[in-house]
């Protein structure tokens, strides 16, 4: 009786080791697929920030240089955000000014016609 529990349990044993070294396969193949992603997905990066890294050294490009050249574009596009401000300050104080020359050509065109 020893015997048949020592070979029930050495079966239970094994097919969980099966099972275990399928599951391992899974999530080897998974990570494998996660890792072609990775890359895929860095290539995508690299081609929308620098066209000129999108060629054969997209695939060489590490993670640290994808997330130098997003933060540099990120940086880029404040400077650009703060650019505009400045040209929408500027823009709508020379508006003020021409309105107000123009209200004054308006009140001297009025004086000159009265004074003829």
């Amino acid at each position: 009786q020893a015997e048949e529990e020592l070979k029930t349990a050495w079966s239970q044993q094994a097919e969980q080791l099966r099972e275990m070294g399928h599951r391992e396969r899974l999530l080897r193949s998974d990570v494998q697929q996660a890792r072609k992603q990775l890359e895929s997905f860095k290539t995508q990066v690299m081609q929308v920030c620098s066209p000129s890294a999108a060629g054969s050294t997209a695939l060489s490009v590490t993670e640290q240089q994808v997330i130098e050249r997003v933060r540099q574009i990120s940086d880029e596009n404040q400077q650009s955000h703060k650019r505009e401000k400045s040209l929408q300050k500027e823009l709508s104080s020379r508006l003020a000014k021409e309105k107000e020359v123009s209200a004054n050509i308006e009140v001297f065109k009025n004086s000159l016609q009265k004074l003829q």
